[in-house]
């Protein structure tokens, strides 16, 4: 028998993995949507927060300036990434930045390994009645805010769409791209230190997350953000609720979901018609 303590309980867990998957799945469909490239190295960067943060938490004792270092570092990450290697592969057919991120991902691996070993660490969680939730939803918020509100943001939509118009009126359209790769890489940097306290960190912990990732994209609509958000909600209650019943079925029953998107509105439910 469910009881409804439970079931509620199991909603609300739901609902802060759903925000942080859609927090994780934004970042990864402002990339494609803007550059077109399927950034395999995202569950890489995810773990590369949490590390980074770990760090930042080890030496300041302060979540705050963990959350704050763990953006940056992962920001500044993807800046160069894309500075000194993705930016060379926006003409190369997609397979070629599918193995490019792919490698970029096996080597973040590796070197994390190296230097801090496979055993997990762990973030504690932090005092003052900050939650993941409500850091996640106010990231969220700010990078809507980003997108729909500022002209940067206004300068990125218009570039998804057109980004040879966008460079006809004047505009380096490269160096919105590089600001782009940044933002994407830091939402992942962000959510992957502000699910330490909760999940342990370990070299591993970006790959089911970046597969949980594209599942959202895929449900939500690919280059959209608010489908991004809508997807990650969906996902996280599919997860949370199903666990409840039987774990074992959780992840097969997110991936009927998707399965079922995509019969029915194969460009996902925000997504655009038109988009490849």
């Amino acid at each position: 028998m469910v009881n409804w303590e439970a079931f509620i309980s199991q909603c609300f867990n739901g609902l802060v993995l759903g925000a942080l998957l859609a927090l994780i799945s934004s970042g990864l469909t402002i990339i494609y949507g803007t550059l077109g490239v399927l950034n395999l190295a995202h569950g890489a960067m995810f773990m590369l927060g949490g590390y980074a943060g770990w760090v930042a938490y080890a030496y300041s004792g302060s979540f705050i300036l963990a959350v704050i270092a763990g953006s940056l570092f992962v920001m500044m990450v993807g800046v160069l990434m894309e500075r000194l290697i993705i930016s060379y592969f926006y003409m190369r057919p997609n397979e070629d930045q599918l193995l490019v991120t792919f490698g970029l991902s096996i080597v973040f691996v590796e070197v994390v390994r190296f230097f801090f070993g496979s055993l997990s660490k762990a973030v504690p969680p932090p005092i003052g009645g900050i939650t993941s939730l409500g850091l996640v939803t106010v990231a969220l918020l700010v990078l809507y805010f980003v997108l729909y509100r500022t002209r940067i943001g206004m300068i990125v939509r218009a570039g998804i769409e057109d980004s040879v118009m966008v460079d006809s009126l004047g505009i380096d359209v490269y160096k919105i791209f590089m600001l782009v790769f940044g933002i994407g890489a830091m939402a992942a940097g962000f959510a992957g230190i502000v699910n330490a306290p909760v999940v342990s960190i370990s070299p591993d912990v970006g790959e089911s997350i970046l597969v949980q990732a594209f599942v959202v994209v895929v449900i939500g609509g690919v280059g959209s953000f608010p489908g991004a958000v809508l997807g990650g909600l969906i996902a996280g209650e599919i997860i949370s609720i199903t666990s409840m019943f039987n774990p074992g079925y959780a992840y097969v029953m997110l991936f009927v979901a998707m399965t079922l998107v995509l019969v029915i509105r194969p460009y996902g439910l925000l997504g655009a018609a038109g988009r490849e």
